[in-house]
């Protein structure tokens, strides 16, 4: 499998944060060329094809990423996930769920971007349903559960159905969160003209950095650093409409500014 230095930087960081069967999960996924494939023909169809920014392996890396991040600070909390607080699974069983829902959502720009978070759920439970044999042989209860969970994380992602997990929810913000400028390079250097829809690109263009920290009166904070106030855009258009989504919205403090001035605070 030909993988960039950037998607292999992207998972040797998320092997590095995770254990256990979240680990082995990450492993199988990353070594699986089926997915591999998945990853990069939607960007072939995200980039070449439609014009939009990235919705391949990269990006889906930084959204997992993204997710165990907030994953982690919720745990450290004492957070309760959905499985755990209605006794039908463990935090590890949330975990998997959460990774796998992130680095399948975008399954379904491999077909469309319109309602293609339906077209994800649709390709993604086949591959869902052979990795879960493998992590959870014999256990059909987890199996039947965590194949839900994941494709209610799919489908939520883009704030388009009412999701009603913290575990979908991570997978939402996670999504979100990638707002980096680099998302939106390729598109601009392979396309001058102009179209609807190009705020969007040029607004993420202006967004330095998304760091996800320990907040102060939550347990997440998520800080937007921008050159420039065009970046607000993003925020308010993408990342605050995601969060005002997610059932993980009571947690997270979120603040956004351009660099050397106070930044604006959203929650």
């Amino acid at each position: 499998m030909k993988k960039s230095q950037k998607q292999i930087a992207l998972e040797r960081r998320l092997l590095k944060m995770l254990e256990g069967k979240a680990r082995e999960t990450a492993q199988l996924i990353f070594d699986d060329p089926e997915i591999q494939l998945m990853h990069d023909y939607a960007n072939v169809v995200s980039i070449r094809r439609l014009g939009f920014n990235d919705h391949g392996p990269v990006h889906m890396r930084m959204a997992a990423l993204n997710a165990m991040k907030m994953f982690k600070l919720l745990e450290d909390a004492g957070i309760k996930f959905n499985l755990e607080k209605e006794g039908i699974g463990s935090v590890e069983d949330s975990r998997v769920a959460v990774l796998m829902a992130s680095l399948f959502h975008d399954f379904g720009m491999t077909v469309a971007r319109s309602s293609h978070e339906h077209l994800s759920v649709i390709l993604a439970m086949p591959v869902t349903e052979r990795l879960l044999k493998v992590l959870y042989p014999d256990d059909l209860h987890s199996q039947v559960i965590l194949r839900s969970l994941i494709a209610e994380g799919i489908l939520g992602h883009m704030a388009t159905t009412k999701i009603h997990t913290l575990e979908a929810g991570l997978v939402l913000i996670g999504d979100g969160c990638d707002l980096e400028k680099g998302r939106a390079r390729i598109p601009q250097l392979i396309r001058n003209e102009p179209r609807v829809g190009d705020i969007h690109r040029y607004s993420a263009g202006e967004i330095n950095k998304v760091k996800i920290l320990k907040g102060e009166s939550k347990p997440i904070r998520i800080m937007v650093e921008m050159n420039q106030s065009v970046g607000f855009f993003q925020v308010e258009e993408v990342l605050f409409t995601k969060i005002a989504s997610s059932p993980v919205k009571p947690y997270i403090e979120l603040y956004a500014g351009v660099d050397g001035e106070e930044p604006l605070k959203y929650l």
